[in-house]
C-alpha cells in the first residue's frame, strides 16, 4: 500500500456493531497495523496528524471514536473498560484484522490494558501515553465530576457563554506564558461537546466506570506481568496535571524491559506537544516489536 499524505486528513467510516454506531477512520498501510485509542470526552480528532504522520512512514494506522464520544453513538449504555475493549476486539473483527499495535492515550490506556487481558492473542505491542489505570490519583475536576448530582453543575457550568469568557482568559494568560490545561484550546473543546445531553450522558458514564471521588478505582497493576515488558512503551509529559508521571515510573519498573520516555514541559497530551516525535517513537516501537 502506498503511503499517506500527511496534509490529508482521513475522512471517518462508519460501521455498526450491535445496533450501534461506530465511527472510526482507516489510513492505508502495510504490516501489522497501529490502532489508536483516545481518552475520555476526546475522540480521534485529538490525535492531530498523528495518525496521518504515521501512515506517511507506511503503517496502517486505524483510529476509532470510542462508544459514546466523537461521531459514534452516544447516550446511555455500558461504558465499562470490558465493554470497551471488546467494542475494539469487535471492529477488528470486522475489519479482518487480526492483531494491532495498541497505542492508548488516558483512558484509552485503560481500554488497551484491558483488552491486553480479554484478548491478549489480538496484541503484537502496546503504547502507553498519560495512561490511566496505573495508580489511583486524577485530575481534581474529574473526581469532582464522578460525584451524584454532577450532571446539573455541567449543564449549569458549561455552556457558549462560559465557553467563551474561559478561552478569552486562556488567550489572556498566553501572552504571559501561563498556559492552565483547563484552559487550552484543546481542553476547551472536549469540555464544549459537554453541552450537549448526550455526550454528557456518555462521558458520565464512561467517568464513573473508572473514577470516583477518591481517585481512580480500577487498577491494571496487577495485570501487567500479562504484557511482555520488551513490548511495551510508556510515554509522560513531565508537566501532567491529570494523571502524575510518577505512575509511569511505576508501572516501568514494574514492567521489565519496557520503555520510558519523557516529554519535557508537555502536559497531558505528549503527541499534541511534538507530534513528531511521538510519531516517530512510535513507529520506531512498531518496528522493533514486529515478528
Amino acid at each position: 500500500m502506498g503511503q499517506h499524505d500527511i496534509r490529508t486528513p482521513a475522512v471517518r467510516e462508519r460501521i455498526t456493531l450491535h445496533g450501534r454506531e461506530l465511527a472510526y477512520r482507516d489510513l492505508p498501510g502495510s504490516g501489522i497495523p497501529v490502532l489508536l485509542v483516545h481518552g475520555i470526552g476526546s475522540s480521534s480528532d485529538t490525535w492531530g496528524d498523528v495518525p496521518e504522520r504515521l501512515a506517511a512512514t507506511g503503517l496502517r494506522v486505524v483510529a476509532v471514536d470510542l462508544p459514546g464520544h466523537g461521531e459514534s453513538a452516544r447516550g446511555g449504555g455500558d461504558y465499562s473498560l470490558g465493554s470497551l475493549a471488546s467494542t475494539l476486539r469487535d471492529l477488528l473483527d470486522e475489519l479482518h484484522i487480526e492483531r494491532v499495535h495498541l497505542v492508548g492515550h488516558s483512558l484509552g490506556g485503560g481500554v488497551s490494558m484491558q483488552f491486553v487481558y480479554q484478548f491478549p492473542e489480538r496484541v503484537e505491542s502496546m503504547v502507553l501515553e498519560s495512561s490511566g489505570g496505573l495508580g489511583e490519583e486524577a485530575f481534581t475536576g474529574l473526581r469532582a465530576a464522578s460525584l451524584p448530582g454532577s450532571e446539573v453543575v455541567i449543564r449549569w457550568a458549561i455552556n457558549e457563554k462560559t465557553l467563551k469568557g474561559a478561552a478569552w482568559v486562556g488567550r489572556r494568560l498566553d501572552r504571559y506564558g501561563i498556559a492552565p490545561h483547563a484552559l487550552t484550546p484543546q481542553a476547551l473543546q472536549t469540555v464544549s461537546w459537554l453541552t450537549e445531553q448526550d455526550r454528557r450522558t456518555a462521558f458520565l458514564a464512561t467517568l464513573r466506570s473508572v473514577v470516583s471521588p477518591k481517585g481512580q478505582t480500577v487498577s491494571a497493576l496487577d495485570k501487567l506481568h500479562l504484557m511482555e515488558g520488551t513490548r511495551v512503551l510508556i510515554i509522560w509529559g513531565d508537566k501532567d496535571p491529570m494523571i502524575p508521571m510518577k505512575h509511569g515510573v511505576n508501572a516501568h519498573e514494574l514492567l521489565e524491559g519496557s520503555q520510558f520516555v519523557v516529554f519535557p514541559g508537555a502536559g497531558h497530551e505528549p503527541h499534541m506537544h511534538d507530534p513528531q516525535r511521538f510519531a516517530d517513537l512510535v513507529a520506531q516501537h512498531v518496528a522493533a516489536t514486529t515478528h
